[in-house]
């Protein structure tokens, strides 16, 4: 799956940049009651009133657009503020009454981020590394990190990627907005079996890049997973291929020690933030001593989430497919819960 075009803000403003237009990011950096837009949420205008992406609708993105077009002529960066009331919510792009923080920066000219950060921060994207835009509000100075500093802003950097979610950092010598910029989700499914059918669709749908990973030609056919990223190699080859990194999560399904064993040896010792397991309670102690006999540690071993899904008392293969999801999604989003969960 290719990443959608309303995700490629920097990519299509650095596009404008190299095509000889003028380019401008405009970026959400705070919220407060109903925002039909996260923080991190971006626009790009071009110099000719092209957009691309969104901050909000209706008035706001127009007036957005307007301080965009004004600060690639005058160089100086903007920070803007939208507050409306319930009753006038609808007519600006609000569910209900709220207010946004809008950070406007005109690309290259001025005091806006130089072509070159934005050009590194798109090659950092493209190759699947995570990297923050940190940008001080105050006296305009800015960095690309990966949060491996040993210092208060790399910390913060850290926690953001950790939690995928930009926002100001509480560092004391400056008033410094970082901007989470993460790979693309990915899951991958071993197993091309009927629970996988409902789990590949779900995931897109959600916003993962599913690949489908079956050597059995017959179960990993086109004909049952219609327009899927399918590959029939053996799961452990198929995984050091497809690359297991932080943004990463592996459900194995087949039921079947000769195709799941292989694949949960390459995860667990692996970054990926979920490895899900089909299985009774009977069939994972026998996985667990399959693995403490393969050398694997009772911590690594402890990664595993067996029986696979959160129990909603799912029966059908959607209702596991969704049980699944939402456990990854929870394990995403709140890691420490999900940990102390497997503990209990």
């Amino acid at each position: 799956m290719t990443e959608a075009a309303h995700d490629l803000i920097p990519e299509t403003a650095l596009a404008w940049l190299d095509a000889g237009k003028g380019a401008a990011l405009a970026t959400v950096i705070q919220t407060w009651g109903s925002a039909p837009r996260p923080v991190g949420s971006q626009l790009a205008v071009s110099s000719e009133a092209e957009i691309a992406g969104s901050v909000s609708g209706g008035c706001v993105e127009g007036a957005v657009v307007a301080e965009a077009l004004e600060a690639l002529e005058d160089g100086v960066p903007r920070l803007l503020s939208f507050g409306v009331a319930d009753e006038e919510a609808f007519a600006v792009g609000l569910a209900c009454g709220g207010e946004i923080r809008v950070l406007v920066e005109p690309v290259g000219v001025g005091r806006g981020p130089l072509r070159e950060l934005i050009a590194d921060l798109c090659a950092r994207r493209a190759a699947r590394r995570a990297a923050a835009y940190v940008v001080n509000v105050e006296s305009w100075d800015r960095v690309l990190l990966d949060g491996a500093a040993g210092t208060p802003i790399g910390q913060a950097v850290r926690d953001a990627f950790r939690t995928d979610r930009s926002g100001f950092a509480p560092i004391e010598d400056g008033n410094w907005f970082i901007g989470v910029h993460n790979p693309p989700l990915r899951l991958a499914v071993v197993g091309a079996v009927h629970i996988a059918q409902p789990l590949m669709r779900m995931a897109r749908e959600v916003g993962y890049d599913a690949t489908l990973i079956d050597p059995r030609e017959a179960f990993a056919a086109e004909a049952r997973f219609p327009g899927e990223t399918i590959v029939r190699e053996w799961p452990d080859a198929a995984l050091e291929a497809h690359g297991l990194d932080a943004r990463t999560a592996v459900v194995t399904l087949t039921h079947d020690p000769k195709l799941d064993d292989p694949a949960i040896r390459a995860c667990l010792r692996s970054d990926i933030f979920y490895l899900g397991c089909l299985g009774s309670p009977r069939t994972h102690a026998k996985r667990v001593a399959r693995l403490a006999e393969a050398g694997f540690s009772e911590a690594e071993i402890g990664r595993i989430h067996a029986p696979v899904g959160l129990d909603i008392g799912a029966k059908s293969p959607a209702e596991i497919a969704l049980s699944v999801l939402s456990e990854i999604t929870a394990s995403l989003r709140r890691p420490a819960q999900g940990a102390a969960a497997r503990a209990a």
